[in-house]
């Protein structure tokens, strides 16, 4: 097997410069690089990955922990995750905590133990052990799609660190988020999310965490969830349903905040009857939808709070025998490949799933160059995907003009763009 050594005579430089070449550790002269690069390809020389990480104390990995990596939005996110390690020049190792705590904290251990750079990881709803462990070993880590934070961060509002995209997309709200007040009450009954006590618990204050380095990345939630709301509202509906996701984590607040705010901005009374947990999985949201179908008033309309929910939702609906739109108007927050394919088309919120998976790839490498960086919360764009399982026409965005509303409603104009703050 060829070595470092015969690339350099190979070449006719030293070994320390095919070092830099390979390693990008100093800059080298174009044609000097170009005769080590034609002498590792002529030799079939392949770097010994384990001795240089003993040299430098990098393995060039990355560790991810994901739970249910066979839902189609976690699956493009490692997609994404995936691309930008390798053009990065890092392998990745992936794990699925499975949304158990107990097992989250020891799949990390194990990722850790296997010495992987720096962690992305989609915490759980109880991720107390998983901060105490991170934070001790201070692992470089990103969190993902779920961000962890006490007080009114909890509740959906924006920290003051917080980095959001420049991106924009025509389709997409933006809604403010509600006070911290309004939004600890309106979300009481499924808010049991992290709070300042969580944090005691696992040793970590306010102050701790910041100072850990704990980097995150996500969407944009309650304004895009609001968007839909507002949707529904405009086209006359009255009794709105939410399928909610699992409590505590801080897709489901952020979303069930959304669905609040856009009920107070079109006057609609809060029902509670009318928000039920699907756990943000499939068969839960059969059941919770089932739930909402039995009420002596039943909901008119109804919002999903993820992709598998929706496919709960929609088994619900046709063990009911209710075809949507025409008995029941029916909204979700994920977009799928096959969302397009249904009959009717599904009206979603889309998320950057796979610019989400490489904004994470990039933030960790970003800490691992700068591990002194101040924390920062990164929120992606969501887009407003406009279909017919909502009660509009097909040709509706061809055609302009108003929506139709339901009997007895009022017409939404048919811009779809609206202006405001970040979620």
């Amino acid at each position: 097997m060829p070595t470092m050594a015969d690339v350099a005579r190979s070449a006719g430089v030293s070994v320390a410069t095919v070092s830099h070449v390979l390693n990008g550790t100093r800059p080298v002269l174009p044609h000097t690089r170009q005769a080590v690069l034609d002498a590792v390809d002529a030799l079939g020389y392949t770097p010994n990955t384990l001795a240089r990480s003993l040299v430098t104390s990098r393995t060039r990995s990355i560790g991810l922990a994901v739970s249910a990596i066979s839902n189609p939005y976690f699956t493009e996110i490692l997609q994404g995750v995936e691309a930008a390690a390798l053009n990065a020049g890092y392998s990745l190792l992936i794990a699925d905590p499975h949304d158990d705590p107990a097992h989250e904290r020891k799949v990390v251990q194990l990722l850790h133990e296997r010495r992987v750079d720096g962690m992305i990881v989609a915490p759980s709803a109880d991720p107390h052990d998983l901060l105490g462990y991170l934070g001790r070993h201070a692992v470089p880590t990103v969190f993902l799609d779920r961000v962890l934070a006490t007080g009114d961060r909890a509740a959906g509002a924006p920290h003051l660190d917080q980095v959001t995209s420049d991106q924009s997309t025509s389709d997409q709200s933006r809604s403010g988020p509600a006070t911290s007040g309004q939004a600890s009450t309106d979300q009481a009954h499924l808010d049991q999310g992290f709070d300042q006590a969580g944090f005691d618990q696992a040793g970590f204050d306010q102050a701790s965490f910041d100072q850990a380095g704990f980097d995150q990345v996500c969407a944009e939630n309650t304004g895009p969830m609001a968007r839909l709301v507002t949707h529904l509202a405009g086209l006359g509906h009255r009794r709105i349903g939410m399928v909610a996701g699992l409590p505590g984590l801080s897709t489901t607040s952020e979303r069930l905040a959304g669905y609040r705010q856009a009920l107070t901005a079109a006057g609609l009374a809060h029902d509670e009857d009318l928000v039920v947990s699907g756990n943000s999985e499939s068969a839960g949201a059969e059941r919770a939808t089932a739930a909402l179908l039995s009420l002596a008033a039943p909901p008119t309309a109804l919002v999903t709070a993820n992709n598998a929910m929706t496919i709960g939702a929609l088994r619900a609906l046709r063990r009911q025998g209710l075809a949507v739109p025409d008995d029941i108007a029916l909204c979700c927050f994920d977009d799928f490949a096959w969302a397009d394919l249904f009959s009717p088309r599904l009206t979603a919120i889309a998320q950057p799933s796979r610019e989400i998976g490489a904004r994470a790839v990039q933030v960790l490498l970003d800490r691992l160059a700068t591990p002194g960086r101040p924390a920062r919360t990164v929120r992606l764009p969501s887009a407003f995907v406009h279909r017919t399982s909502c009660g509009c026409p097909e040709d509706l965005d061809r055609a302009g003009g108003a929506r139709p509303a339901v009997p007895g409603g009022r017409t939404e104009p048919s811009a779809l763009s609206e202006k405001g703050t970040t979620s």
